[in-house]
């Protein structure tokens, strides 16, 4: 029984972890019909009568500009960037920066869905794996990705959070990511 039970246990660690990956890195992990997991880089399947995509053309962004794109996605949404605070100081890290609000629950959706709308209208690609559209939303851009997001005091980064039970936090999160330095190896792994 107890062996059993590992496998199980097992088993379903095996499929967390894929599934996490899949949704952070769905262009490296594919699950075949037959439940076979290919990790890395996806072999081109030539196909004559499939049109390519074409290639983001967009080019690298700065911090600075991320900042901006952040300061004027804030604004189009009628709040003053003033009102929240940076995540990050200027200078300190290049490759992460932010802004975050406490905001009334009742109104952070509406005020998140604006400054998702302004993205949007500046060029950002939404990205929909693992995002859920009332909680949070990620685009993509120029190595840059930035989570719009809503959370409530359960998930406060502080347990001496000053949230009322009517507050929510609203983050615009920006991380500069380059997944293609990062080499993965191609593996096959079969579960089941």
């Amino acid at each position: 029984m107890n062996a059993l039970l590992k496998r199980v246990w097992i088993g379903l660690a095996a499929a967390l972890i894929v599934s996490l990956a899949a949704a952070v890195l769905p262009d490296h992990v594919q699950i075949d019909d037959d439940g076979r997991i290919h990790l890395g880089a996806p072999a081109p399947t030539p196909s004559p009568s499939a049109v390519p995509a074409p290639e983001s053309t967009s080019p690298p962004l700065t911090r600075d500009a991320v900042d901006e794109v952040i300061r004027t996605a804030v604004s189009a949404s009628g709040l003053d960037p003033a009102q929240g605070r940076p995540i990050g100081a200027a200078g300190a890290d290049s490759n992460r920066t932010g802004w975050a609000a406490v905001r009334e629950q009742t109104a952070a959706q509406s005020e998140m869905n604006a400054i998702c709308a302004d993205l949007e209208r500046q060029g950002w690609t939404l990205n929909p794996n693992g995002d859920r559209p009332d909680a949070s939303r990620s685009y993509k851009r120029g190595g840059w990705y930035l989570l719009v997001s809503t959370r409530g005091k359960t998930q406060s980064p502080s347990t001496t959070s000053a949230l009322t039970d009517s507050q929510t936090y609203l983050t615009v999160t920006g991380l500069q990511l380059n997944l293609s330095d990062i080499p993965l190896p191609e593996v096959t792994v079969r579960i089941g």
